[in-house]
Order: structure tokens, then sequence, then C-alpha cells
């Protein structure tokens, strides 16, 4: 067996060799660091099964890589090379669409095409991204069932005859395309994207999957997708699914495989929104519906789990309405006159009281019901496997079974998380309440409990790292002043002796491609109304000059279509509005009219701030109306900054201030994206320059020339560098 150190040798001389040997790359001193950090560590973790009394190796890098460093093919080049030497596969996760469909599509194609290897790759998506033929096919059949998986958060679902007529024809158009292989059975192939609730009475999804016992498992879209994953050396998924699948088997095991985590400044906020819970506390009609259908297939199967459980449900629904009860006299009276819900967090996770009582019950009958729930679903296993020729009628009835108990789940996590109390010196839950105005006249207030972590690190170090041998974190946003102190908190690997953090700086002379104007406007940010006042005047003077494409990103969609309503007909021709068509055509018309040589300027929120690749005049004007920190109505954020203060913290400098400057890093790194590229940034935060904590985020940015502006007047421009 080979050791490590042969191991990495050959990893990096394979990404050599193929920088040498392609016509159209070049050699670039960061990317090469790059490489060779990834292919030492990926060397060194030890994979596999562990010999008696053997302790495995752990090694994980996190790289900060600048934009235009090249970094897929500096991860992606060793990692094949050493998967391929030491029998094991790559697991690559992002965190956006944009760069799946990149690597899956252009990145992975192109350099398998240049390695001397046979390189097989695959896209793993989760189940609910795939129809599941049993469900459309009792959905024809009784169109009714299929509100019974929605989301409370949706608006209820309308009930005329039109509606169900349009949902019921939609429902037929996808069987017809099936059948006749005119769709593949994946959402994302669709040409439209249907109604939410639409897709949710058809989509695959693990409780009421019955797999191999399935009727239709021999034409089912998402275990035909996973028979790629056998045979794959790189396999592609996201964030979500990764953390969603740990410990179900769905993806290599991480303690034998490597993994590559790309996008990695999403890690925290994603593990956050992966293990919180909710349930809704009104709209309680699926309860009974499930006891029901639980009696039902009892009789059907002969199994004698279910005794306790129309006394379960009844208690279940009962506790729940008492808690909605209890919202609604709380806070029900600020709903008066409301068109927006109405989110309530409670303080320091303390439940008000006389709250735990019905919450207990609530906890106790959940309890009862899942263990029916899961006693029944072993049941009808047990029967499809013993009776094949009654595994239609049996994956039915698991099926109806299953679209129930994530909702029971749900409900179940939730009470007991919102009955959690913290051990001594223990962080708190996160425990809110959203409150949504009656709909239809009907009077009916809608409640929705939730409860969440809010240490995104602690999460991640036992539900993550604990499992991984062998890993690497990139992004081009990763250190705060300099540091990567905060995302290693963040990210639960601070403190870690097996953990090295690196730097590997853009290949592009920011000081000579880009320009920061600090054009501060005479308004105080916290005035909003004034502030938003003084940028909209300052839009108005400064928008008429842009000649070529323009990025303008707001903090607020209000901000954003009040400067949109005041532009003159003749900029407002020149202006694309996100939000006004689909994200593909606006883009598309922005490129045509740049290529065209005429101006175009776009209006985009926090998502048109990553992940946009504008190179080139497409953005050579990038103008930045706030700073972009967090919601102000985050309850994660919000409890998280309240135990801080408690604790004696400043979670001002401590939270707000780092998770600032990485965002900003993202903003203005839509304006150069190659090394060819110029632009000019223009910021009308005053307190970028003007604040202490201002200067840390400013000095977090690439060391552009720096000019600033007084009453609009440009001052002359000086390059920094990034220490200044």
């Amino acid at each position: 067996m080979r050791n490590t150190e042969d191991l990495a040798h050959e990893a990096l001389a394979a990404f050599d060799r193929l920088i040498a040997e392609t016509s159209t790359l070049r050699p670039r001193a960061g990317q090469r660091a790059m490489a060779e950090r990834v292919a030492t560590t990926l060397a060194q973790g030890t994979l596999g099964k562990l010999a008696p009394g053997q302790t495995p190796e752990r090694r994980i890098a996190v790289i900060e890589a600048g934009t235009g460093v090249g970094k897929s093919l500096a991860y992606l080049t060793p990692a094949i090379a050493l998967a391929l030497q030491r029998g094991t596969r790559v697991v690559v996760s992002t965190a956006t669409v944009a760069l799946q469909e990149q690597l899956v599509h252009h990145d992975l194609p192109t350099l398998a095409a240049r390695l001397p290897w046979d390189v097989r790759w695959a896209l793993a998506k989760g189940r609910g991204r795939y129809v599941c033929r049993l469900k459309l096919e009792q959905w024809l059949s009784d169109p009714a069932a299929a509100d019974e998986g929605h989301d409370d958060e949706l608006p209820l679902q309308p009930t005329d005859a039109a509606s169900q007529q349009a949902r019921r024809a939609w429902l037929h158009a996808r069987a017809a395309e099936l059948a006749h292989g005119q769709w593949d059975g994946e959402l994302d192939s669709l040409a439209q994207p249907p109604e939410p609730r639409w897709w949710a009475a058809v989509a695959a999804d693990a409780a009421s999957c019955s797999a191999r016992h399935c009727p239709q498992y021999g034409a089912c879209v998402y275990f035909e997708r996973r028979k790629a994953l056998v045979g794959a050396h790189v396999i592609v998924v996201n964030h979500d699914l990764l953390l969603a699948t740990l410990g179900t088997r769905q993806l290599p095991e991480l303690d034998q495989c490597l993994l590559v985590l790309d996008e990695a400044h999403h890690l925290p906020t994603t593990a956050l929104e992966q293990f919180g819970c909710r349930t809704g506390l009104t709209r309680l009609a699926w309860v009974d519906r499930l006891a029901s259908r639980a009696l039902r297939v009892a009789q059907e199967v002969e199994c004698d789990a279910v005794a306790d459980v129309p006394q379960a449900a009844a208690q279940l629904r009962a506790a729940l309405q008492d808690v909605a009860r209890l919202c609604v006299q709380a806070w029900g009276e600020r709903l008066r006159g409301a068109d927006e819900p109405l989110r309530v967090r409670l303080p320091h996770g303390r439940l008000p009281e006389g709250w735990d009582g019905p919450l207990a019950q609530a906890d106790a009958a959940a309890g009862t019901l899942l263990a029916a729930v899961r006693a029944l679903g072993q049941t009808l296993r047990d029967a499809m496997r013993q009776q094949p020729d009654e595994a239609h009628r049996l994956a039915a009835l698991y099926t109806q079974l299953g679209t129930l108990a994530p909702r029971l789940e749900a409900a179940s996590d939730t009470v007991r998380w919102l009955l959690h109390e913290p051990a001594a010196g223990q962080a708190p839950l996160a425990k809110w309440f959203t409150l949504y105005p009656p709909q239809g006249g009907d009077g009916t207030v809608r409640v929705l409990a939730h409860a969440s972590p809010m240490l995104p690190g602690a999460l991640l170090r036992t539900r993550l790292w604990d499992q991984v041998r062998a890993a690497v974190l990139t992004s081009a946003t990763l250190t705060s002043g300099g540091r990567f102190d905060f995302y290693l908190n963040e990210v639960g690997l601070a403190d870690e002796p097996d953990v090295a953090a690196q730097t590997v700086d853009s290949p592009f002379d920011h000081a000579r491609q880009g320009e920061l104007v600090l054009a501060g406007v005479a308004a105080d940010p916290r005035d909003l109304a004034a502030y938003q006042e003084a940028v909209q005047h300052a839009l108005l003077r400064d928008l008429p000059a842009v000649q070529r494409g323009a990025l303008v990103l707001f903090t607020s969609r209000a901000h954003l279509q009040r400067v949109a309503a005041a532009l003159p007909p003749a900029l407002r021709a020149r202006t694309l509005v996100q939000g006004e068509r689909p994200r593909p055509q606006l883009l598309r018309q922005h490129r045509e009219r740049v290529a065209a040589g005429e101006a175009s300027i776009i209006l985009g929120l926090q998502s048109f701030g990553e992940g946009l690749d504008l190179p080139g005049d497409l953005c050579a004007e990038l103008f930045i109306t706030k700073l972009p920190f967090a919601p102000p109505d985050d309850p994660v954020g919000e409890a998280r900054a309240e135990w801080l203060r408690a604790s004696g913290r400043d979670p001002f400098i401590e939270l707000v201030v780092p998770a600032t400057a990485l965002r900003l890093k993202q903003w203005v790194g839509r304006a150069i994206r190659t090394e060819a590229d110029h632009a000019r940034i223009v910021c009308y935060d005053p307190r970028l320059s003007a604040t202490g904590y201002g200067r840390v985020i400013l000095n977090s940015l690439p060391p552009f020339r720096r000019c600033h502006t007084v009453a609009g007047q440009p001052q002359p421009s000086v390059a920094v560098s990034p220490e200044v």
C-alpha cells in the first residue's frame, strides 16, 4: 500500500500534467497551491473500516479561493486522481443549482475528456425532485387526496370547480407525458413549474416509499436515477441533500469517501434550515385522516398495534388546538387589519406560563401515534415480502399511510423541542410562532409553531464532522477581516487540530481592474425613509450615466420597487427588475442589450448578489444601496443575539459584522469575473467608511482603488492594500 506522500504526489502530478498538456489552460500559482492542499488533505484521511485498535486520521482543509482562481479544476483533478488510486469516490456538494449544473454539464465533461482515465459522474437529487408513479396513479383516481401532504404555510387551495379542473388536467397531462416518454418524471425538466401543492401531491418521499416492493419500482424515476450513482466516481449533490441523508445510505458513507464542499459559506445556514422544525397548530383534519387510515390498514394486515390510536389522535388534535388558542389569545389582537403574517418569538426560548401542559399532552399523544404508525409500516413491509402477489394493494396502503407520516413526525419533533429546557450553560433553542391573518372571510387565524437550534457549529460537529475522514471546504468568501475565526466557529471546526485553513489569492489585479467609490449619502440608514429617499436621489443622478451593463443591489424589495417606479421613462426602458420576469429570461435580455452596445441596468436583491456571473461589460458598474446586514426579523438570529447579550457578549461585533463582511464580499465579487474585466463599484451606505465596524468590513474587501465623493463630486482614487 502506497504511503500518503506518494498518493498526494501522484494526484498533484496529474494536475500539473493537465495544465501542461492543455493549451487553453495556463499555470496559476494560486490554483496550483490549492490543488496541492487538496491532494495532501484527501490523501492523508483514513478511509474505510479500521483494524482493531486503529485510530483514524482525519484531515479537513478550509480554503478561501478568490474569484478567478479556478477552484473547481483545482479540487476536481486531484480528488478524482486520489479516488481512483484509493478505490473510492468523491462527493462534491454545492449550495446552488447553478454550480451543480456547471459541474455536471461543463466542468466534469471537459475535465474527463482531458484525463487519461475513464471517469464517470452523476448528479444526485432528493426524492422530492422526482414524481412517484404510484402516487400519481392514486391521485388520478382520488384527486381530493392531493391536499394531504400540503405545506401549512401555503395559501388555502381554491376549491372552486375551475381550480379543481385545472389540477386534474395537470395530473392527467403529466401521466400522459410519462406514459408516452415525453417527460422524464423530474420536476426540473418541466417547462413550467407547477403549483407547489400540485407537485407535493405526487412527489416521491421516503415515508411513503415501499421501494422494491412497490409495483411501480421497475419504472420508478428516482430509483432509475440512483443506478447512475453506483458506478460514478464523482457524485454531485447539494448541501441540503447531504445533510438530509446523513445516516441513510442514500449517498456513500462519509468515512469511506472523499468529500468536497464548494460554496461552503452556505453550510452553517443550510444546517440551521435542515435541522429546524415546524408544525401547524390549525388545519388538523390530517390527524383524523391518519387515525382512520391507520385503523383501516391495521384491519387489512391484522395488526393489533392500533388500540390506542383513536384516543391518541383526539388528544393530539385537542392539545394542538389548545396551543393555537393560547397563541391567538396572546397575540391575535396584533393581527387586526393586518395583511402580513405575524411572527412572535419566545424570549430566551421560555414558554409562557401554562403552555407546557397542552404541549406535554401533544407530545405524549404524538408519541403513541408514531409508535403505531411505525409498527404498521413494519407489518406492511413484512407482508409485502411474504405475499408478493398482494404487493400492489399493500404498497398502496403503505403509500397512503406514509403520505401523512411526515406531518406526524414534524408535529412530534416541534412539540418536543418547544418543551426542551437547556442544561446549565447550554444555548437554548429558538422558539417562535407565526400567525396568519384569516383568508376567505372564514375568520380563522392559522398558527404555525417553530423551533430551531441556534448554533450551527454544534449541529455540524455532531451530525456531520464526526462521520468525515477527508474533506475540503472552499469558497471565495470564508474570511472576515482576514481571519477564518468566525467561519470556523460557525461551521463547527474551530480549535480542531486536524483542520488546516488557507487563503489562495485571486489572480486579479483589483487595484488596476476595479474602483470602489465610497459615495455615502447624507442620511442616517437608521432613519429608513430618509435614507431610502437619499439613495433614490443618488441613483436617479448616477444611473443615467451608465453606458454598458450595470447591477444595482438592494436589501429591501420595497425599496427596489420604489426606485423602479421613480425612474423616468427613458431610464426605465433600459432597466430590468428582478421578479418582473423569470431570471433566465431577464439575464438573456440583459446580455443581448449589452452585446448590441446598449446600456442595460438590473435592479436585484440578495439572490442576485451571489452566484451571478456577469463578466466583461455585463457588470461594468455595480451599485450597492445598503450594507447587506441580515434581516432584522430572523428569529434564530434574534434568539442567538439575545443569548449572547445575556452571556455578556456583543452579538453585533461577534456575529453581525463578520457575517455582513462575508456577504458584502460576495456582492462585490459580481463586478470582476475575469482578468480582462474593469469595473466601478459604488456604495451609498455612509457606514462603510464613517464607522469603526464599517472600516472592518471595508478592509475585508479586495484591494480596489478607493475613491470618496463629496456632494456627488469624486475625489482622487487611491490604491489600497488589504492590510490598510
